[in-house]
C-alpha cells in the first residue's frame, strides 16, 4: 500500500486537476438525474395495487386524478374555470355536473347521490383526471398550472397535488440542509483538529466525493427525494474520520520520515489498510437496505454504499493531494485542539465497570420495551406544513364532503350491469363509504343512455374494463380505512374474480404489510453481515456477538425514546435507522477493541489493558460521532418534511447514544469476559500454529 501511496504523492497535482475536471460531468449527471417525490411507487410492481395503477395507465391513459373543491362560485363561471383547466397539457378529462347535462337544466336532475356526493352547502367539487401518473413530471406541471388558473377559492387536494407540494419544499430546503451539515461540521472539526485551515481541506474532499456520488446516480435513473436530501449529510458524516485518520498519520509519520513527500506515502498507506476495513461494515449496513421489498430500501441503500466507496476513494487519493499542496497554509494556521484529552476516562470506566454493567442490564428492558412499542405512521401528508395548498385542500375536502380518501375499484367490463348495481349497493353498506359512482350510477331515470356523453363513458368504460369511484370518510393510513379496503376487496372479489380495488389507501395498507416484514428480513440481514465481517477481522465467536450487542442496545434505546416521549416516527425510520446506525458506529467498537486485542496479546494485564484501549480510543470515538452528529443534527432541527427532520434527529441521536455506549459499556463487557474472550484468542493462535507447522512439514 506505500507503493499506492508513493504514487499518489507523485503525481498529486494531475489528481487535483482530474478531480476538479470530473466534477463537470458529475454535476450534469446531479442536475439531470430524476427526482421522484412518490413513496408509494417503490411498493413491489407484482402486487395487487401496483398491477392496478398499470392497468389504470395502460387502458385508461390515466394514473392518477385530484378532486377540487370551488366554493362560492357561480355556475357559470365554474363551467368556464373547467373548460380552461381542460386544455391544460396532461389533463386529460375534468368531471362535474356539466359532463352530463347542460348547467340550464337544474342540479336537481341530478340522482340525488351524485347531487350530494358534489355538492355540499355552496361548494361544489369536481373531479380531475391526469393522462400520467401520481407523480409523472407531466401530473406535477399539470398540478401547478390548474392552481395558476383556478380562482383562490379553488383547492386541488389528492395524492398528486401533495407530491408536487413536496416537491416544492424539498427543493427548497435541499441546499439548506448541506449548508447547515457542512458550518456544523466545521465547528466540530474546529474544536477537534489542530489547524483552522485543515477542516475546509476536508470538506473540500468530501464535497467532491459527494457530487460524484450524486453525478453517478444518473446511471439508476431516478433516486427518491429522500435519498437526495440525505444522502450528502449522511456521506458528510459517515466518511469524515476517514479523513481525521488521515490527518492524524500524516502527522505521525513526519515525525519518523525524511520529508514531507515519504510521511503522507507512509500515511495513505496506513490509510488504506484501515479505512477500508472500517468502511466494510458502513457498506454492508447500507447494503443490507437492498433486501427490503419496498425498493426505496434499495435506493437508499445503493447511493448511499457508492458514497462510501467514493469516500474512501476521496480520502487516499484527492485528500493527500490537498494537503501536500496546501501544506505550507496549514502549517502557518496551526493551534492546539481546543477539545480536551479527557485524561482518566479509561481508568475511570474500568474502576467502575460493574456500574456500567448494571446501567446495562437496568436500561435493557425499558428499552427493548419503548423500541418494540414505538408508534410510527405511514400516512405522509399528516406531518407536512399545515400550510401547504394541497394539506389546505384535503382539509377542505374533509370539512364541506366529509371525504378524507377515494378508492377506484376496476371491474371487469363484461360484469353484468344488474350485478355492478348489486355490489355497489352492497358497498355502500360498509362503514365510512359515502358514495359509490360509476356509469351505473348515471344511467337512471333521469339520465337515459343516449343523454351521457361518449368522453365520459370513455374515461369510466373501455372494452376490457370499467371504472368506479368510491368516497370514504377514512382517513388514509388509519386503522378504520384498512379495515374498510379488505371488505371492499372481499366484495369485488365475490362479484369478480378479476376486480381490484386501488388508490392511495389501499397502496398503503400494503406498504404497512410489506414493510413489517422489510423490518425483519434488514435487521437480520445487516445483524449477520456485520457479525460475518467482524467474525473474520478478530477471528472470535464472542467478540461479534459483544459488539454487536453493544451498538444494538443503543439502537434500542435511541429507537426506544420516541415511546417515552410520546412522538410518533415515519414508517421507514423503523426500518433503516437500526441498520444505518449499527453498520456506521459499529466502527467505534471495532477501534476500541482492535487496541484492546493487541495490548491483551502483548500480555499486558486484562484491566490495564481495557484502560489503555479505552484511553487511547475515546478521543478518535468522539470526534468521529460528533462530526457524524453535525452533519445531521441541524437538519433534523430546520427540515419541515418530517420524514427528512425525523431520520435526521434519530441519526444524529443515535451517534451520540452509540459513542456512549462503547465508551462506557465495551470497556465493561471486556472486563467481564475478558476470560472468554481470550480463551477463544488462545484456541485461535493455537490453530493457526498448528496450522503452519503442518505446513512446514509438507
Amino acid at each position: 500500500m506505500e507503493k499506492f501511496g508513493r504514487g499518489v504523492v507523485k503525481i498529486r497535482v494531475p489528481i487535483l486537476i482530474l478531480s476538479l475536471a470530473l466534477l463537470v460531468p458529475a454535476f450534469f449527471g446531479y442536475v439531470n438525474t430524476r427526482v421522484n417525490y412518490d413513496i408509494l411507487s417503490y411498493l413491489p410492481g407484482e402486487i395487487e395495487t401496483m398491477a392496478g395503477q398499470d392497468i389504470l395507465v395502460d387502458e385508461f391513459g390515466t394514473g392518477a386524478f385530484s378532486m377540487m373543491v370551488v366554493e362560492g362560485m357561480e355556475p357559470k363561471d365554474t363551467v368556464k374555470m373547467k373548460s380552461e383547466i381542460e386544455k391544460i397539457e396532461h389533463v386529460e378529462k375534468v368531471i362535474w355536473y356539466d359532463s352530463v347535462m347542460d348547467i340550464s337544466v337544474p342540479m336537481e336532475m341530478l340522482p340525488d347521490e351524485i347531487y350530494e356526493a358534489f355538492n355540499s352547502g355552496d361548494a361544489t367539487m369536481m373531479a380531475i383526471i391526469f393522462d400520467e401518473t401520481t407523480s409523472a413530471d407531466g401530473t406535477m406541471e399539470a398540478i401547478e398550472d390548474i392552481r395558476n388558473t383556478a380562482d383562490k377559492n379553488c383547492f386541488l387536494s389528492g395524492m398528486s397535488a401533495v407530491v408536487t407540494d413536496t416537491r416544492n419544499l424539498s427543493e427548497r430546503e435541499a441546499p439548506i440542509y448541506v449548508c447547515i451539515a457542512v458550518l456544523l461540521s466545521c465547528v466540530v472539526l474546529s474544536l477537534t483538529m489542530d489547524s483552522f485551515l485543515i477542516p475546509f481541506i476536508f470538506l473540500a474532499s468530501i464535497g467532491m466525493a459527494i457530487v460524484y456520488n450524486l453525478g453517478s446516480n444518473i446511471f439508476m435513473g431516478e433516486i427518491s427525494y429522500i435519498t437526495k436530501a440525505l444522502s450528502a449529510v449522511l456521506q458528510l458524516g459517515v466518511t469524515m474520520d476517514y479523513s481525521i485518520f488521515l490527518w492524524h498519520s500524516y502527522q505521525d509519520k513526519k515525525r519518523e520520515a525524511p520529508d514531507k513527500k515519504e510521511a503522507m506515502a507512509k500515511a495513505i498507506g496506513e490509510t488504506i489498510t484501515s479505512v477500508v476495513s472500517s468502511s466494510m461494515t458502513t457498506v454492508a449496513g447500507f447494503i443490507a437496505l437492498c433486501f427490503m421489498s419496498f425498493t426505496l430500501g434499495m435506493d437508499l441503500g445503493v447511493v448511499m454504499a457508492k458514497g462510501v466507496v467514493f469516500g474512501v476513494i476521496a480520502c487516499v487519493t484527492v485528500l493527500p493531494s490537498m494537503i501536500l499542496v496546501f501544506d505550507k497554509a496549514l502549517e502557518k494556521t496551526r493551534h492546539k485542539p481546543l477539545l480536551p484529552d479527557m485524561k482518566g476516562v479509561g481508568a475511570f470506566i474500568t474502576g467502575h465497570y460493574r456500574i456500567f454493567i448494571a446501567l446495562f442490564l437496568v436500561t435493557l428492558l425499558p428499552a427493548l420495551y419503548g423500541y418494540k412499542n414505538t408508534t410510527v405512521y405511514y400516512n405522509l401528508d399528516e406531518t407536512l406544513p399545515k400550510d401547504l395548498p394541497s394539506i389546505v385542500a384535503n382539509d377542505k375536502l374533509n370539512e364541506n364532503f366529509d371525504m378524507n380518501a377515494t378508492h377506484m375499484l376496476l371491474l371487469s367490463a363484461d360484469l353484468p350491469a344488474k350485478e355492478v348495481k348489486s355490489m355497489t349497493e352492497e358497498m355502500k353498506t360498509v362503514d365510512g363509504v359515502n358514495w359509490v359512482l360509476g356509469l351505473n350510477s348515471l344511467k337512471g331515470a333521469a339520465i337515459p343512455d343516449e343523454m351521457i356523453p361518449g368522453d365520459l363513458s370513455e374515461a369510466l368504460m373501455n372494452d376490457n374494463w370499467q371504472l368506479l369511484l368510491i368516497g370514504s370518510r377514512y382517513k388514509v393510513a388509519s386503522e378504520e380505512v384498512n379495515s374498510q379496503c379488505e371488505k371492499l376487496s372481499a366484495i369485488c372479489k365475490s362479484y369478480d374474480k378479476r376486480g381490484m380495488l386501488v388508490g392511495e389507501a389501499p397502496c398503503t395498507k400494503d406498504l404497512i404489510e410489506i414493510t413489517d416484514k422489510d423490518f425483519n428480513t434488514v435487521s437480520i440481514v445487516s445483524i449477520g453481515v456485520i457479525f460475518a465481517i467482524i467474525l473474520l477481522v478478530f477471528k472470535s465467536v464472542s467478540l461479534p456477538v459483544i459488539l454487536v450487542s453493544v451498538i444494538e442496545m443503543a439502537i434500542f434505546v435511541n429507537m426506544g425514546i420516541p415511546f417515552y416521549t410520546k412522538t410518533e416516527i415515519p414508517f421507514i425510520a423503523s426500518v433503516v435507522i437500526g441498520t444505518i446506525q449499527l453498520g456506521a458506529t459499529v466502527d467505534y467498537a471495532i477501534l476500541m477493541t482492535t487496541r484492546y486485542k493487541k495490548e491483551r496479546l502483548a500480555g499486558v494485564e486484562k484491566k490495564e489493558a481495557v484502560t489503555i484501549a479505552c484511553q487511547m480510543s475515546v478521543k478518535s470515538i468522539v470526534v468521529s460521532a460528533l462530526s457524524f452528529f453535525a452533519a445531521t443534527f441541524g437538519v433534523g432541527l430546520y427540515s419541515n418534511i418530517d420524514m427528512i427532520s425525523s431520520l435526521c434527529t434519530l441519526m444524529a441521536r443515535g451517534a451520540l447514544i452509540s459513542m456512549v455506549s462503547v465508551i462506557c459499556i465495551l470497556p465493561s463487557m471486556f472486563m467481564v469476559f475478558d476470560r472468554l474472550i481470550i480463551r477463544n484468542k488462545a484456541k485461535s493462535k493455537e490453530k493457526e500454529n498448528r496450522r503452519i507447522g503442518q505446513e512446514v512439514v509438507l
